[in-house]
């Protein structure tokens, strides 16, 4: 049962290192970032995904699910307390299981931007596949990121997100324990 793996060891401690990863990802879009390393949590959840629902959504964050991550629901509610939503409209944050889900989530309205959804998105890695180049705030110089596991309509996703800012999706990439953020404010173009 997966009640019986434990969250963090420390959860002051390790929430906040894993807090401070989620913020250098943001400001530094990109740029591979570690959290969970310690974490076993039930499959199929990855350590960082489970690192950043740890941190970041608890009983007042409404979370959608993906039904691929139905084994670790248990799991989540028991660590987090958050509240599941059926309909990916009403969450602020998700885990979807790919990216088809993109277009279901709330992109926040012209008054109430920060009302978004951010998604957390299992990917099979880093250093391969889609090579893409990242500009915006938070790089001085447009930077570059390959990820593995993307679907290959990603750059035209994002770039109907992106045109929407200030409003729009944040998005936070995993693979094992680690993430890489892209923030609504981050243009991406395919190599």
């Amino acid at each position: 049962m997966s009640l019986d793996l434990p969250g963090f060891a420390d959860p002051v401690a390790d929430s906040q290192r894993a807090f401070r990863a989620v913020l250098d990802a943001m400001a530094h879009p990109g740029r591979v970032a570690r959290a969970g390393e310690s974490l076993r949590p039930p499959a199929p959840l990855a350590p960082a995904a489970a690192a950043l629902l740890l941190t970041l959504v608890d009983a007042e964050t409404s979370l959608w699910l993906a039904p691929a991550f139905a084994p670790a629901r248990d799991w989540i509610v028991f660590h987090c307390g958050a509240p599941i939503v059926d309909a990916p409209v009403l969450a602020a944050f998700a885990l979807v299981s790919d990216l088809s889900e993109f277009n279901a989530f709330s992109r926040g309205s012209d008054e109430a931007p920060e009302t978004s959804a951010t998604l957390i998105a299992p990917v099979a890695g880093f250093g391969g596949g889609q090579r893409l180049r990242l500009s915006g705030p938070g790089l001085r110089e447009p930077a570059g990121v390959a990820v593995d596991g993307l679907p290959a309509t990603f750059t035209a996703l994002w770039q109907a997100n992106h045109a929407l800012y200030p409003r729009g999706l944040d998005l936070l990439l995993v693979a094992g324990a680690e993430l890489v953020a892209f923030p609504r404010s981050l243009r991406v173009e395919r190599v």
